[in-house]
């Protein structure tokens, strides 16, 4: 049974981020088209087969530090999110941490200096377009998402191989 996230801590190039309090992962939206015409009562919803909206990940800062500020460099980063995760073996009795690691390419889009007051932290964020998702459980890939490359992998099927082989890619 899952249960919590324990802690995490966030690293780019291997490099530990302090001061980070919180990240808020991409969301995944498929495109969609909206099909209608003879044989069809109404519109259908159609998913494009491994096709997303742009993503975004949000992370959020107690303070500002030198890391937070390089975060704001107008170039690509690699975020490396390392989670501990608790779950329960409800047979075993028995509490276990899952290793979680998300793997993210990033672009700055917005840097929110946050607040300045007397004990207090300043809750600084920034919002980072994702040009790249992949995460890991225990050390196993379960999702790579590369839009720019036309992989949709998840739990061991690219499901646009299909589609880069009919594109001559």
């Amino acid at each position: 049974m899952d249960q919590s996230i324990i802690n995490f801590k966030v690293y780019e190039d291997s490099v530990e981020y302090v001061g980070m309090a919180q990240a808020t992962l991409p969301d995944l939206t498929a495109l969609t088209q909206s099909i209608s015409g003879a044989g069809i009562a109404g519109n259908v919803e159609a998913v494009i087969l491994g096709h997303f909206d742009a993503m975004t990940l949000g992370l959020n800062f107690r303070t500002v530090t030198d890391q937070s500020v390089k975060l704001s460099e107008p170039r690509r980063h690699t975020i490396d999110l390392r989670v501990a995760q608790q779950d329960e073996d409800v047979v075993a009795g028995k509490v276990v941490v899952r290793a979680v690691k998300h793997i993210l390419v990033v672009i700055p889009k917005s840097d929110k200096g946050g607040s300045v007051a007397p004990a207090a932290p300043s809750n600084g964020s920034g919002e980072y377009a994702v040009r790249y998702w992949a995460t890991y459980i225990d050390g196993k890939k379960v999702r790579e998402v590369d839009q720019l490359n036309f992989i949709c992998y998840v739990n061991g099927t690219d499901y646009l191989a299909d589609v880069r082989k009919a594109l001559g890619m």
